[in-house]
């Protein structure tokens, strides 16, 4: 049976998107169907699938179902959900205003021009300051969950960074098990504008751009005095994000991010 997807871009980071309100993708095998999928040089190639499915609760359009590029199902995604949302719009499940369900809490999006806009759960959990010393990084890290735990580690330089050694270290570290996190090196360029490069989870890779690791980076930039909201975060794509919140004491609330969600292209593959 062939399936028709769609290919978005949200900022650099690439998704499969497919809409399964008829539930034509089954919950058994999904994980190795996922991991097929986001194989790259042999098949369609993703930094993850964003599947769009019937709603669990009233007033929602959608429920957003978010896989990594191993086919393990993540809490949620910040680029993700911007091109799920695009997608929702495009396909006439939501019209330019949407809220939808995800595993980290409701969403809402609007259409800002070509962009994206989504208000995203609170921040939290954030610890600051932890201290790192073994072979590999020695170091002051900081750590916050928005929606996914991240970790992030301010650097003099991002393009001198060992992004898929280190980060690779740091996001199985025993400081953050069991769940692991994502790790983020930032430079802050001025108070409104900082540089981010991501390795995610999932993907056990670096990518192009990370919207809830580029949340985590702005968040504690702020709270460590270094930059001020809104902040403005350059991805290893060049794209921009811009990211707005209200510091809390255990994070962050009132959080936004904003930035291009594009279609790609579309197409059909074999179930």
């Amino acid at each position: 049976m062939e399936l028709e997807f769609y290919k978005y871009s949200g900022a650099g980071n690439d998704f499969i998107a497919i809409n399964n309100m008829d539930g034509r993708i089954p919950e058994a095998g999904r994980r190795e169907r996922v991991a097929d999928w986001c194989r790259r040089g042999m098949s369609v190639g993703a930094d993850g699938v964003l599947l769009i499915e019937p709603p669990a609760g009233d007033g929602f359009d959608f429920r957003m179902r978010y896989y990594n590029a191993d086919g393990s199902e993540g809490e949620t995604c910040g680029n993700g959900s911007r091109c799920i949302a695009r997608f929702a719009m495009q396909q006439g499940i939501a019209r330019s205003e949407t809220r939808f369900e995800t595993m980290a809490g409701p969403y809402e999006a609007v259409a800002v021009e070509n962009e994206i806009r989504v208000s995203m759960t609170d921040a939290f959990g954030i610890r600051e300051g932890i201290k790192i010393m073994d072979d590999v990084f020695e170091g002051e890290v900081h750590f916050l969950n928005t929606g996914v735990p991240h970790v992030v580690v301010f650097v003099d330089d991002v393009d001198g960074v060992d992004v898929f050694n280190v980060g690779r270290h740091l996001r199985r570290h025993a400081e953050f098990q069991p769940a692991g996190a994502n790790v983020n090196f930032v430079r802050v360029r001025d108070p409104r504008n900082i540089e981010v490069r991501t390795y995610e989870r999932g993907v056990e890779n670096e990518t192009l751009a990370c919207g809830t690791g580029s949340i985590a980076a702005a968040i504690i930039a702020v709270r460590n005095g270094l930059a001020e909201a809104p902040v403005r975060v350059k991805t290893a794509s060049g794209e921009i994000l811009t990211i707005g919140f209200e510091p809390t004491a255990g994070g962050a609330k009132n959080v936004t991010l904003q930035g291009s969600a594009r279609l790609v292209f579309r197409g059909y593959m074999c179930l």
